[in-house]
């Protein structure tokens, strides 16, 4: 299976695993990816993460996600969405980054300051692709 967005996976097994009410869930590992669980780790979107031995032996390396949930198993994640596509990218400069839910939730930019929150992109002064929301 051949992934033209490694990203869009990511996030689309962090979602399915909520759905499922998953306490972990596992994804190929990248820096990049590693870089996202960082931010949603930041900002507490998720419990933790931590890279593994592919389970199966296999070549490779895997991100494991420990999702976080409130005392009535809600997600602390509501949502997630892919913004900058293969096919179609969106890059901002600094004073574009979209805001997500006015504010409470989180753009996931990558600059050339390394991947970092719209907020802090927006602090920093630098601008980038914008890779993800979450809220």
């Amino acid at each position: 299976m051949s992934m033209t967005d490694p990203i869009a996976d990511f996030l689309t097994r962090v979602r399915n695993a909520i759905h499922a009410a998953h306490e972990t869930v596992e994804i190929p590992a990248s820096r990049l990816k590693g870089e996202l669980a960082r931010i949603l780790v930041e900002q507490g979107y998720i419990d933790s993460w931590s890279v593994m031995p592919a389970s199966d032996g296999g070549p490779g390396e895997l991100i494991q996600i420990r999702l976080k949930y409130t005392e009535d198993r809600r997600s602390a994640i509501s949502g997630l969405r892919r913004v900058s596509r293969p096919g179609r990218r969106t890059y901002v400069d600094a004073k574009h980054i979209p805001k997500v839910l006015g504010g409470m939730g989180t753009s996931i930019v990558s600059t050339s300051h390394g991947v970092m929150t719209g907020h802090d992109a927006r602090a920093a002064g630098v601008g980038g692709e914008v890779l993800a929301q979450v809220w």
